[in-house]
Formats: C-alpha cells, sequence, structure tokens
C-alpha cells in the first residue's frame, strides 16, 4: 500500500505506475482518493476547531458559574450542545471517508521498481540467466505421474474419492522422497543462517488483507465457516503476520526466517486442475524464506533469496533458469520478482518451481511493521522466496535423475535423508 501523501504529491507517477502494470481501470482511483482526502482532511480540521472551541467554551462556563452567572453559562452550554452534535457528524464523516480511502489505497498498486521490463502478462516475462546444462535423455520420459505411479508412490484415484480433484496420495519411496527433499531444504537454509520455524496454518482476515490483494486473496484462500480465519496459501503470509504492530530496534534487523508448512489454495480459474498429476493442486507443503529488513538492504537480500533457491536445485542436479517478472505480471504489492524454472527433459522446457518477490514497504504499512533506530521511525521491507515445494519440484527431481530401465539416481546431498539410498528402483 502506497503513502497516501505520496499519491497527494505525485499523482501522474501513480497514474503512470498504473498504465505500466496495464490496469487502466484504476487509474480514476487516483483522483478520487485525493478527493476523498481533501474532503477528510476539512471534516477534520473543523472537528479539530470545534474540539477546541469546545475546550475553551468548557472553561468559560466554569467561570461563569463560580461568579453566579447562571444564565450566560447556560447560553454557553447550548452552543457547546450544538458544537457536540456537529462535532459527532463530523467524527462519523471522518470515519465514513477514511475507510473510503483506505479501500482504495489497498486497490491501487505499489510503485514497481525501475527495473522491472513492462509487459502486459507472463508471456513477457524476461529470461535472466541459466544455470546448468538442460539435458534430453535418448529415452522417453513418461509423464510425473506415470513414474510415481511405477513405484506405487501416487494414488490419485483414492484421493478424488476421499477430498475430491487436485488432492492426491503420495505413497512409499515418493512419499519419502517428498519428506526428504522438505528435510534438505530446512537445514539447507539453517545452514545459510536462517532461523527455522513452524508457523500457524490459519490466520485472521487483518493479516490476510495486510499480506496480499483483494485479487490474490479471493483467488487463493479458503475461508474456515463461521471464524475469522483462513488456511494460508504460502507460510510466508503467517511469518510476515508474526511481525504484525511492532516496532523493531534497527539492530535486531534483519530478520531471517525459513518456515515449514502445508499450503492450501483454491487455484481459482486454474487451467488443468482434473487432469492427473500433482502440478496444480489445492494442497501441498513447502519450505519458504521471509527477510524483514532495513529498506537500504532490500535489493541486497532479493538476491541472496532467488540465489539460495538456484543453489538446492543445482545442489540435487536440476538445471534452473531465473525469469524477471514483467510489469503486468506482478502481484499489486510487489515492487520486484523473479521465477526460479525447472528443467523438465520431457516438456524440454522450463517450468515454475518458486518465485522470489520484494514486496518493499507495502506488506509493513499494511500491517504496521515499523523500526526504530538513528533514522527515527520507518516502515521495514519485507521479501520472500519459496526454498521449495515438494510436489511441483518432485516432477523436476523425477524427471531429471530418472534412468532408462526407470529407476531414479538419489543426488549425494539427499541420500543421508533417505536412508543412504542412493538409487530407487
Amino acid at each position: 500500500m502506497l503513502d497516501l501523501k505520496f499519491v497527494r504529491e505525485n499523482p501522474e507517477i501513480v497514474k503512470q505506475n498504473i498504465k505500466n502494470k496495464f490496469q487502466d481501470k484504476k487509474l480514476p482511483l487516483v483522483d478520487e482518493v485525493i478527493a476523498l482526502d481533501v474532503e477528510s482532511r476539512n471534516a477534520k480540521g473543523e472537528a479539530d476547531t470545534l474540539r477546541a472551541e469546545r475546550n475553551k467554551i468548557s472553561k468559560q462556563i466554569g467561570g461563569l458559574m463560580a461568579q453566579g452567572k447562571k444564565e450566560e453559562a447556560e447560553e454557553l452550554k447550548k452552543q457547546v450542545t450544538a458544537d457536540s452534535e456537529r462535532l459527532a457528524e463530523l467524527e462519523q464523516k471522518e470515519n465514513e471517508l477514511q475507510e473510503k480511502i483506505l479501500k482504495i489505497m489497498m486497490t491501487i498498486p505499489n510503485i514497481i521498481d525501475p527495473t522491472v521490463p513492462i509487459g502486459k502478462d507472463d508471456s513477457e516475462n524476461v529470461e535472466v540467466e541459466r544455470f546448468g546444462e538442460p539435458v534430453v535423455p535418448d529415452f522417453e520420459v513418461p509423464y510425473h505421474s506415470d513414474i510415481m505411479e511405477k513405484f506405487n508412490g501416487l494414488d490419485l484415484d483414492s484421493a478424488r474419492k476421499v477430498a475430491g480433484n487436485g488432492f492426491y496420495y503420495l505413497m512409499g519411496d515418493i512419499a519419502r522422497l517428498h519428506s526428504a527433499v522438505i528435510s534438505y531444504a530446512r537445514d539447507f537454509m539453517i545452514n545459510r543462517g536462517f532461523t527455522y520455524c513452524i508457523p500457524p496454518f490459519m490466520i485472521r482476515s487483518d493479516v490476510v488483507t495486510g499480506v496480499m490483494s483483494f485479487a490474490e486473496m479471493d483467488a487463493m484462500m479458503y475461508k474456515i465457516e463461521g471464524e475469522d480465519l483462513y488456511l494460508i496459501g504460502t507460510s510466508e503470509h503467517s511469518m510476515i503476520g508474526k511481525f504484525i504492530d511492532t516496532i523493531l530496534p534497527d539492530t535486531s534487523l534483519p530478520q531471517t526466517l525459513t518456515s515449514y508448512s502445508p499450503c492450501f489454495r483454491k487455484e481459482k480459474g486454474a487451467h488443468g486442475i482434473e487432469e492427473r498429476g500433482i502440478y496444480r493442486i489445492h494442497q501441498f507443503e513447502k519450505q519458504e524464506m521471509i527477510v524483514v529488513c532495513d529498506p537500504e538492504d532490500s535489493k541486497m537480500w532479493f538476491d541472496k533469496l532467488w540465489q539460495n533457491t538456484v543453489d538446492l536445485f543445482r545442489s540435487l542436479d536440476i538445471p534452473v533458469r531465473t525469469l524477471e517478472c514483467c510489469s503486468g505480471d506482478l502481484a499489486d504489492l510487489k515492487v520486484k520478482s523473479i521465477d526460479v524454472e525447472a528443467w523438465s527433459p520431457r516438456q524440454k522446457k522450463y517450468f515454475e518451481v518458486g518465485s522470489c518477490s520484494n514486496l518493499g514497504d507495502a506488506q509493513a504499512r499494511r500491517l504496521k511493521i515499523r523500526v526504530v533506530g538513528e533514522k527515527g521511525k520507518y516502515f521495514a521491507h519485507t521479501l520472500n522466496n519459496t526454498v521449495v515445494a515438494p510436489p511441483r519440484m518432485l516432477i523436476a527431481f523425477l524427471e531429471n535423475n530418472l534412468n532408462s530401465d526407470g529407476s531414479v539416481n538419489i543426488p549425494v546431498a539427499l541420500q543421508p535423508y533417505m536412508g543412504g539410498q542412493t538409487v530407487i528402483k
């Protein structure tokens, strides 16, 4: 969420940013919120004047009563009553205007970083760099669900009976591989200096609206009926929420956390949800990383975060590339984002396995995450990145480590988490 003062003083910059994100329908909101702000400040000014006048008159009434001038005091009391009625009207008007302003401000997109490429959607994202050599084997690579089913490691039919489409049972060595990847990712991030955390898997609505846009919320979140609780779509939500309404000493920054959680997503409007496989599903598990830092350090941390994911995938013999998200592909709160994509030998192309985002002070402003130190009091910057999300990551892992006889190699880094196994047969 932008600073209202910034919008008031830089309306053309805000409008150009909206155009750069191809959200022209939001352009009228800038003038509308500025007009509401003027009205709100005028109401507040009148209310402040009335409060000051009321205090002044109250003292006069006391003086008149002490002098026995009861009639004059009664006349002033009538004025106080009239002013109080007007003050109540103004206070109600202030509250209504502030609600309207907040609703609009939470809809106007954050100012994107000047390095972000301008484009309408993900088809215009820009490749940045490749890591590892993509290989296409001289044998046919089966569809990932077929690979898993040959190991008796995937049961979609039973899951469909139990929970519907978009769910799965993982079994045997495939289930063990899933857990091994999560455990390895946990230790990988701990070794990089991050504090391990298991967060709440449900969050309240004020945290939801603090960490994401309304559009994302509608497309992703499952609401717990009858309660002010939502199932998390990623542990970033509850991890950033951990700092809600806090003032952090600048000496305590950066806060670097890595978290495990199950994730739940509607995948509203997603294509292929009924196809066999585990690429796009309603439930999965993930290792995440988040950083709360000083604004001056957020660019440095952004580069560190996506590099962590690249390094983890390369340690498991999976070629990856980084992809810069264009303006039209950025969620409204994001300043800059890079996707990490893994190589698929079967499809002979890369596909997304993680996303790294710098949100500037947008989440901190909504959640009131402030920093205090020599520079005074200011909003922190927040960043997040996927370490690994095994269901989707397993696809890349199995395809890139598959042998012609159907067995799957276990990279050295993962072998301790698989009981010393070097291959799954």
